[in-house]
């Protein structure tokens, strides 16, 4: 009886604490988005988990699913999901308007991981 309540006991706090873990919601960070249409320049010093909106180009794939993306202002990597990039029929060079999130690090430089993705016309 003793191991089934720590048993229990320790679902319930995993479960808590992968929620206090989480972000925000993808649709959450859409709407904060559409307010923060910024460039690489002004992303890198954002908070983290800040939702933004950026125009440029996918320039380089560096490992996995992280990439380079270059505007005017700079270049930032960026995080892209395997199904979120096919989806978006991508390929590097492709011109880009992303909405992501911002992600601060401590001892790697500023990211943004991108949740939604579409093709410009160039």
């Amino acid at each position: 009886m003793k191991k089934m309540l720590v048993s229990c006991g320790i679902v319930i706090l995993t479960g808590l604490s992968t929620f206090t873990w989480a972000g925000k919601d993808d649709h959450v960070i859409v709407q904060e988005a559409a307010k923060n249409n910024v460039s690489v320049a002004q992303a890198t010093k954002l908070a983290d988990e800040t939702g933004v909106t950026l125009t440029g180009q996918i320039t380089k794939h560096l490992r996995s699913d992280h990439y380079e993306f270059k505007d005017r202002s700079g270049t930032i990597g960026i995080e892209i999901d395997d199904d979120i990039w096919r989806k978006a029929g991508l390929k590097v060079g492709d011109h880009v308007r992303l909405v992501g999130e911002v992600d601060t690090h401590r001892h790697k430089p500023t990211d943004i991981e991108v949740i939604k993705i579409e093709k410009q016309m160039h």
